[in-house]
């Protein structure tokens, strides 16, 4: 038996290095093409445009690099679709001056650096919200007087198509994608050094803020938007007066495709992805697909546009470092005998041996979890999945050796998790709905295996406590183990 689990752990090792390592040399070799292509040109730079799309970044969340990757690619979208404006960013003066740098020379953005506004509504964002204090300086769009118009753009959006007809709209134009609020991911403004004062005095006075941060702050300030008529773009051109509504395609909520697993937004064309859903499923978070399925189409324009050089000797380290693990369990096979505890009745109790089922259960489930914080967070789901699955097999096998665990109980989990991946990745489903159920069918149809593994772990524990060769005396001489024998 662990001579076939050798020969299957080896298998699996290798083939999950020549995945990785042909992943990686293909992501460097397409980062690397790009970057010698679009490096003259992106550094040049374009003339001064009347418009701009405008994005902004500040520092102070603990995912500042996720959203630096985030403008970058959505920047460069933009020019895939062929937008005819600046692409301007509006940094805070303490992001770092190398991501300013590099969007500046490799992106072909201007970046204009700001101090962060003061949130007079702080005390009223709570939790998680909190990573909203600074968003307020949005307003400094406002500042752009330079352009005739400014799209104004969150990180999280993805351009499927040219949207410069927005151009054409009013001094401000808006998304409602719920029936109450417009959506501040993406909005139409006219710049005016006069409309940027007063929004700095009502921040000054304390406008009333539904929610603490620039969405409640602008709905403030054109609390009729939803009363005005919808934006279509003039076939002659020219610029509209006034405020409009946006129609909803341009800022398509990914959760309605999660519903139907295609765009069907009959309102405006469909050209703007949004995510405003929960952080931790933002696209580019690898372990967003395929649990969500548009975060593949993010990845996709990141390895058109960006590549992953920056992580990929990140993961190369940490798969040498797995290989290195299983290959020090299989010689030295670790057991419980090198705690060496006093097997007298009078010594042992229930207590002792419940602390061993502890920590063999805490051991299982840190296999599982370690793992996951150690991969880079902005990697190709695929490369993340792969690191991922490996690394949980190379942290079990320690596991099963240190606790003379049976490896189909301990690896029943993974196995399931690699199944759960193939269902929620068919791309054949005709639906959301039909998706969901899948899903959880194959989830209660695992349940009493889980159970099963984890009823056999617990009485291969009990077992081993059992059996006294395993537990010599406090003082006794320790067996030797295959490792010793090298010596």
């Amino acid at each position: 038996m662990d001579r076939r689990l050798a020969a299957a752990v080896a298998v699996a090792a290798a083939i999950l290095w020549l995945v990785v390592a042909s992943a990686s040399a293909s992501l460097a070799g397409a980062a690397a093409e790009e970057h010698g292509q679009r490096g003259v040109a992106v550094r040049q730079g374009q003339g001064r445009h009347r418009h701009a799309y405008a994005a902004m970044m500040y520092m102070g969340t603990p995912r500042d690099y996720e959203f630096y990757v985030a403008v970058r690619v959505m920047m460069r979208s933009l020019s895939r679709v062929g937008a005819d404006a600046d692409r301007v960013l509006i940094a805070s003066s303490d992001v770092p001056r190398d991501w300013v740098r590099a969007m500046r020379e490799e992106d072909g953005m201007r970046v204009v650096v700001v101090e962060n506004l003061k949130n007079p509504y702080e005390g009223n964002l709570g939790g998680m919200n909190r990573r909203f204090k600074l968003t307020l300086n949005k307003l400094y769009a406002w500042s752009l007087v330079e352009y005739e118009r400014v799209v104004m753009i969150d990180s999280d959006n993805i351009f499927l198509q040219n949207t410069d007809e927005l151009f054409q709209c009013g001094q401000f134009c808006a998304v409602f994608i719920n029936p109450c609020y417009f959506h501040t991911g993406l909005f139409v403004l006219q710049p005016s050094r006069d409309v940027f004062n007063g929004m700095l005095h009502d921040l000054e006075i304390g406008r009333d803020n539904s929610d603490g941060a620039d969405q409640g702050f602008l709905v403030g300030c054109f609390p009729d938007l939803l009363d005005k008529p919808l934006f279509h773009p003039p076939e002659n051109g020219t610029k509209l007066n006034g405020t409009y509504r946006l129609p909803l395609g341009y800022q398509m909520d990914a959760s309605y495709y999660y519903l139907k697993l295609h765009w069907h937004v009959p309102c405006g064309p469909n050209s703007v992805i949004t995510f405003p859903s929960a952080p931790w499923f933002k696209p580019w978070y690898w372990w967003s697909w395929p649990i969500l399925p548009l975060g593949l189409s993010w990845h996709k324009q990141r390895w058109d546009d960006l590549g992953y050089a920056a992580e990929i000797p990140v993961v190369l380290m940490e798969l040498l470092m797995y290989i290195g693990i299983i290959a020090l369990t299989r010689l030295a096979r670790p057991q419980m005998t090198k705690l060496c505890y006093n097997r007298r009745p009078e010594k042992q109790g229930a207590l002792v041996q419940w602390l061993i089922k502890l920590a063999g259960f805490v051991a299982m489930m840190a296999a599982y979890t370690i793992p996951f914080f150690v991969i880079p967070c902005t990697i190709h789901p695929i490369m993340g999945w792969s690191m991922y699955l490996f690394g949980v097999l190379a942290f079990s096998m320690v596991v099963i050796n240190a606790f003379l665990l049976p490896p189909l109980a301990v690896l029943t989990a993974w196995l399931g998790i690699v199944g759960m991946l193939f269902v929620m990745a068919f791309p054949w489903y005709h639906d959301g709905i039909a998706r969901i159920l899948v899903v959880v069918a194959y989830a209660f149809c695992s349940a009493p295996f889980l159970w099963a593994s984890m009823v056999r772990v617990m009485d291969s524990l009990q077992t081993m406590l059992e059996r006294d060769p395993h537990f010599p005396r406090l003082g006794d001489p320790a067996p030797e183990t295959e490792f010793s024998k090298l010596y």
